[in-house]
């Protein structure tokens, strides 16, 4: 059983911090990518960045300059450091990891954490 637990989210102001993290556990032989996604009230899930397991990243361009993706394979965990967080940043925030098994590649998601961005 593969399970992402998401942490780190909570009620920030603008122009603050917060650190995701997003640790995968299970019997797999690799993670391939390593994703962040938001859900905003009405709006689709939309992709904010995304690591590649040789560290290749990729960002919306709403969070370019302000979020930072990172991964650690050894302890099978992802991160997204976020700055300068804004009102409009405030969502539900997932991660998904595209992970190897004896039978293929299969994508995973985590059960999602809130960022608040408000004064």
């Amino acid at each position: 059983q593969v399970q992402l637990v998401e942490s780190g989210g909570g009620l920030v102001q603008p122009g603050g911090s917060l650190r995701l993290s997003c640790a995968v556990s299970g019997s797999i032989f690799s993670i391939y990518t390593m994703g962040w996604y938001r859900q905003a009230p009405g709006k689709q899930r939309a992709l904010v960045a995304i690591i590649t397991s040789t560290g290749v990243t990729n960002y919306a361009d709403s969070v370019k300059g302000r979020f930072t993706i990172t991964r650690d394979n050894a302890k099978m965990t992802g991160y997204l450091e976020m700055n300068s967080l804004k009102p409009e940043d405030t969502a539900v925030y997932y991660c998904n990891a595209v992970v190897r098994l004896s039978a293929g590649p299969r994508a995973y998601w985590g059960q999602g954490t809130q960022v608040t961005v408000s004064s």
